[in-house]
């Protein structure tokens, strides 16, 4: 993370570079010709080739913050008792501001476990991104098995769409310029008529391998809390679009405008999405699709390849989608041996932080989003994420995806002084009951600082979510 003492301009500029400097590593490599590698793990603290290039030097243009420069506790105090004497706020909150070396400057009641909604995020983005090799790209792929002579000399085979976890596919092209939608059904279907018409062959079987996560693909508590299947759709090898349903609409495919009912069977419906396709570009399908294991004896004959772990990353946070963050999960079991479940991923959210030397005391997941009801946490674990956050090392990609209040994500609007517009970096969290945000800060006087506040049950939402937005205003004036 990039954190700079400069004028407002610069500030904003520099902050905004600063949430794209693990993706520019992708960049680099793509201009050069090269594409990201298949999904594979690589050890904390490394990364993949990918990553090697760079696009641009931050040095020139952003010096190092003050990492030794202490905090006012006295003008602390009294942004947090401005705070907690806001009317209709309730008593049922907490926050925590830490210092850069994550020692707590000043808190209220750090110890209390409470529901955190969706700064839940960055607990599983810390834990997924530190271990999984966020340079890699997800790969969807069309796999043929040996043709077969048919009745009337007529050339048979199957056709296997499989994908590794590609559940922003789109439906046309292949996309360089957003995240959604990098990997194009259209593109794959192009390659694989080609292949198709060098092998003269007119018609397949169609069917989807959607096996790689297992039986389970939703939280057990996540339906109270995803009415009209708005939040949430179970993750899957493959989707569209994230399984969001537009009607039609026209919309930015990296900008959530609306918030769509979500299919409950993006993998088949990625497949139909390809079978027309296909069909259009003279390929007969034969009978219904259906879903199936990838036979052994099938090779590929064409892929295509989404953004970058790093960029989807980004993309999850900043829309704070439900999904795609149970997705990071589940790949994090997938790869530490933990069930390939729900239950798996927590648990496997939990033994990387503490690895990493997060505190989990009193850290209950309900699943790796904090859309379910169930999940509590102490504030000081939000605020410990958020401090590894400030430091250089493995799980880079979980703090260049938060959003910049002012400017970007969930937080857009969520800046009560324009003028700290691009000095904050965090992760939003909004359920009927509850108000939170967790990030850190480059304060406007030199120094950075970590910081989470939760508020359960208030008297008053809107004051209490208004209140929050003035907190973390105030934090870059300490």
């Amino acid at each position: 993370m990039v954190h700079v003492q400069r004028n407002r301009a610069w500030r904003i500029v520099v902050s905004v570079l600063g949430t794209l400097l693990v993706a520019a590593g992708y960049f680099a490599a793509d201009i050069n010709g090269v594409m990201p590698g298949p999904l594979t793990i690589l050890p904390a603290g490394k990364t993949s080739p990918a990553f090697s290039g760079s696009i641009i030097d931050a040095k020139s243009i952003a010096g190092p913050a003050d990492l030794d420069k202490p905090i006012d506790k006295n003008a602390m105090e009294a942004v947090i008792n401005a705070f907690a004497s806001t009317a209709g706020l309730g008593n049922d909150f907490s926050l925590a501001v830490a210092d850069a070396d994550g020692k707590i400057v000043d808190s209220r009641a750090p110890d209390t476990p409470r529901e955190p909604a969706s700064t839940m995020k960055t607990l599983t983005a810390l834990a997924a991104s530190s271990s999984l090799d966020m340079g890699s790209a997800f790969h969807t792929d069309a796999l043929l098995e040996p043709v077969s002579a048919g009745a009337g000399d007529a050339r048979q085979t199957t056709l296997t769409l499989k994908s590794d976890g590609d559940m922003l596919l789109g439906a046309g092209a292949s996309d360089p310029n957003h995240i959604n939608g990098r990997a194009g059904l259209a593109t794959l279907a192009d390659q694989t008529v080609a292949q198709l018409n060098k092998r003269d062959i007119s018609r397949i079987h169609l069917q989807y391998d959607d096996t790689l996560f297992g039986a389970v693909r939703s939280p057990a508590a996540i339906a109270s809390n995803n009415v009209g299947n708005t939040n949430f759709t179970g993750i899957s090898s493959m989707a569209v679009d994230g399984g969001r349903q537009w009607q039609g609409a026209e919309h930015d495919p990296d900008l959530y405008t609306a918030y769509p009912e979500m299919s409950t069977t993006p993998a088949h419906d990625a497949a139909t999405v390809f079978a027309s396709l296909l069909g259009q570009r003279g390929i007969g399908v034969d009978g219904d699709i259906t879903a199936g294991k990838t036979a052994k004896t099938a090779r590929r004959v064409a892929t295509v390849a989404s953004a970058s772990l790093a960029e989807v990353m980004a993309f999850t946070l900043r829309h704070s989608d439900n999904t795609l963050i149970e997705e990071f999960g589940r790949l994090l079991a997938l790869k530490t041996g933990e069930a390939n479940s729900p239950e798996g991923a927590t648990q496997a959210v939990k033994a990387r932080l503490g690895k990493l030397g997060v505190d989990t005391t009193n850290l209950t997941m309900a699943d790796c989003s904090g859309l379910s009801e169930g999940s509590s946490l102490e504030v000081k674990t939000l605020v410990e994420v958020q401090t590894h956050n400030l430091k250089a090392g493995p799980g880079a990609a979980a703090a260049e995806g938060l959003s910049v209040p002012g400017l970007v994500g969930t937080a857009k609007n969520r800046l009560e002084d324009p003028d700290a517009a691009g000095l904050l970096r965090v992760k939003t969290g909004s359920l009927d009951q509850v108000t939170s945000i967790a990030g850190n800060v480059s304060r406007r006087n030199g120094g950075v600082l970590a910081f989470a506040v939760i508020v359960n049950n208030p008297q008053d939402y809107l004051a209490a979510k208004n209140a929050v937005d003035a907190f973390i205003s105030a934090l870059a004036g300490l």
